[in-house]
């Protein structure tokens, strides 16, 4: 299973791993487990002393075809190739601009257990498309005081790191990361700093930490942090357990501001009979200076296969968080919307696990939400994906149906809106459980549409469009209404220019459309 080049090598470690830390993989297979990562454990370079990395970044290419950009990569899986890796290997990605470049960090996970090294990931990009690998922070080395907590408590740590987030203090990056091991929910978040975004990186302590008993508390891992107007600085994190976490900094340090506080829950999902709906894990908090307002974004259900997005939003940023419907994020039900999730064109087999995201701008007030997305034809590759957010009317952030591939902001004109097209419903089952339960995806599927020049859908008197630029409005016969956001975008599936649509229905349900 641990060979290279095998489908199920990393994907199958890492998903376990992430088992074990939520308390959903049996106690019988950690033994297992022990037998898997000593047949797969990995010597990297020699680190410094210090522990920081030892990487040299790559050059990239000369030349770059967007067409060369698949969704599987057996053929540059191994570990000789990872200057190739481009957006191939990237799982629970954290990206933020610095200077020209945007930065990616991402879990330590490669297709086939191929890694020359292991830490997390890093690369950068200066469009969004094309991706050079820099390296790896930490190189195959365990962040030192992450791992005391660990070891001091009765675990082995996990030769790999998972789930980053970067951002920028003053003249200091702050990497925070997390770090678990082999007895569930015993994990920690810390933090590393540098004065360089590819390093070198020290590590600066603990910041959270979650152990392995029957107190009340989340998964200590996948942080994210969000500064305030003011100053102020608070992180959310958790994975399972009980939902998701914000915890108060200091800003001074980016540690905790009262060392050992756990911070309080402000976002949990609901129960089918009594069972969990599914897992809740990986926020993104962003603040919207224009709005005014805090989003946050979470991963919903299980990574390989039904993994989605949902969004709320507080007017601070320790909540209370509301979703689309108006309900505290906090009480115990599914909340809406629903802005990525499992989906499938025509003349492609479709991508699932597209959650775990990273929301970032450019700049100049272009959005961008990042995740990894997994190929139905083999869930083991991992690829990074960047689309472009709108944002509606009434401030809901809205997610493009297809891929960042360089699309400028250019109105659409309405004879360009005429045609036939291909729609998606963002609908979504609940099937309560884990990785045994979720095995289907759930693949949103596209139906024909065809907006007529005459005002109507699908050629049915009752069900009308009207557009104004850049929001067409569907209207259909049952009463729905549908506004979606209209703008020239890749055909990813066909490898080819279209236009593309993306918004809300009236109950909160995701539209995406792209002309054939």
């Amino acid at each position: 299973m641990c060979s290279a080049g095998t489908s199920n090598g990393a994907g199958f470690i890492y998903n376990v791993m992430k088992k074990i830390s939520r308390g959903i993989f049996p106690l019988v297979s950690i033994g297992l487990m022990f037998i898997l990562f000593g047949s797969c454990s990995k010597k990297g370079d020699t680190p410094g002393s210090d522990g920081t990395d030892t990487t040299t970044t790559i050059i990239p290419p000369v030349t770059f075809d967007i067409n060369s950009i698949n969704d599987t990569y057996a053929d540059v899986a191994a570990g000789t190739m990872y200057s190739k890796w481009g957006s191939y290997n990237v799982h629970d990605p954290s990206i933020k601009k610095f200077g020209s470049y945007y930065y990616c960090y991402s879990t330590d996970a490669s297709y086939g257990n191929t890694s020359p090294s292991w830490g997390l990931q890093v690369r950068k990009s200066k469009d969004l498309v094309q991706w050079t690998f820099v390296g790896w922070v930490f190189n195959s080395v365990e962040p030192p005081l992450g791992a005391q907590y660990i070891t001091s408590s009765g675990g082995t740590p996990y030769t790999s790191i998972w789930a980053p987030y970067i951002i920028k203090v003053g003249d200091t990056y702050r990497l925070y990361y997390s770090l678990t091991c082999d007895l569930p929910r015993l994990s920690v978040i810390g933090m590393a700093t540098s004065l360089y975004p590819d390093g070198p990186w020290t590590d600066k302590g603990q910041v959270v930490v979650s152990k392995n008993d029957n107190s009340v508390q989340t998964n200590a891992i996948d942080p994210t942090v969000v500064t305030t107007p003011a100053g102020d600085q608070y992180l959310y994190y958790g994975s399972g357990w009980d939902g998701i976490y914000v915890l108060k900094l200091d800003a001074s340090t980016g540690l905790a501001a009262t060392p050992g506080d756990k911070g309080k829950r402000i976002a949990n999902r609901g129960f089918t009979n009594g069972a969990y709906n599914g897992n809740i894990e990986g926020p993104e908090i962003i603040y919207n200076p224009t709005l005014n307002k805090y989003y946050l974004f979470i991963a919903y259900d299980w990574l390989e296969t039904k993994y989605n997005t949902r969004v709320c939003r507080a007017d601070s940023p320790t909540g209370p968080f509301y979703d689309y419907n108006g309900v505290d994020a906090n009480t115990n039900v599914d909340h809406a919307p629903m802005i990525i999730a499992p989906y499938q064109f025509n003349g492609h087999g479709g991508w699932q696990g597209v959650s775990h995201c990273s929301v970032f701008d450019d700049g100049n007030g272009q959005y961008y939400i990042a995740h990894q997305g997994r190929p139905s034809v083999s869930r083991y590759f991992m690829d990074l994906h960047v689309r472009k957010l709108f944002w509606t009317a009434d401030g809901w952030p809205v997610a493009s149906p297809e891929r960042y591939a360089w699309e400028g902001n250019n109105v659409v004109s309405r004879d360009s809106v005429i045609g036939n097209w291909e729609r998606i419903v963002l609908n979504y089952h609940v099937v309560p459980g884990y990785s045994a339960e979720q095995i289907s995806p759930d693949l949103q599927v596209s139906a024909a549409l065809s907006i007529d020049a005459g005002g109507t859908l699908n050629g049915v008197t009752n069900s009308t469009w009207t557009y104004n630029a850049p929001w067409l409005q569907l209207n259909w016969a049952d009463g729905t209404t549908e506004k979606v956001f209209v703008q020239k975008g890749r055909d990813w599936e066909n490898k080819k220019s279209s236009v593309i649509f993306s918004g809300l229905n009236n109950t909160g349900t995701a539209i995406w459309g792209k002309k054939i």
